[in-house]
């Protein structure tokens, strides 16, 4: 078995029941799909079946999920332990928003009604708060931490 490098030692072992918090979609190593095509929804539970490297230095874990009858290799970012509380988020990892109205910053910056943002990073906050780490055009370079409440979908007129 292939190890992390840091910590010599991996995050989980075959036979280990894990979720899925980012949706997985073929990157075109999927047989069968087309690429970009959806494998594994987020949320999804499956079982570790095989424990790999990508690039010799990168974790992969092959995950069995078993209501798709779908092994797919995650990477130890993508998952968490069976047992860790599960929050449903409306948004994931690199999706567009906006938020529904203008957003007040500390420093006198107000980050515009509608302006457009992507998702960098998804906290679910327990008991049942979401909120999400946003780069927005009107912010370059700058990552904030907006509740979900405040963002909805972005979608372009494009």
């Amino acid at each position: 078995m292939m190890v992390d490098s840091l910590t010599n030692e991996t995050q989980w072992e075959c036979g280990d029941d894990v979720r899925l918090i980012r949706s997985v979609r073929n990157d075109g190593t999927y047989p069968g799909k087309d690429t970009g095509e959806l494998l594994i929804k987020r949320g999804g539970i499956g079982t570790v079946v095989d424990i790999g490297t990508f690039l010799q230095d990168q974790i992969i874990y092959s995950v069995h999920f078993l209501d798709e009858d779908r092994i797919v290799g995650c990477r130890p970012e993508e998952l968490i332990d069976i047992n860790e509380e599960w929050i449903e988020s409306r948004f994931e990892f690199r999706e567009w928003v906006r938020p529904v109205c203008d957003i007040p910053l500390s420093d006198g910056i107000t980050i515009p009604e509608g302006n457009r943002g992507q998702i960098i990073r998804v906290m679910r906050i327990p008991p049942d708060k979401v909120a999400y780490h946003v780069h927005f055009e009107a912010q370059p370079g700058r990552l904030l931490q907006i509740p979900e409440g405040l963002l909805e979908s972005y979608e372009s007129e494009y």
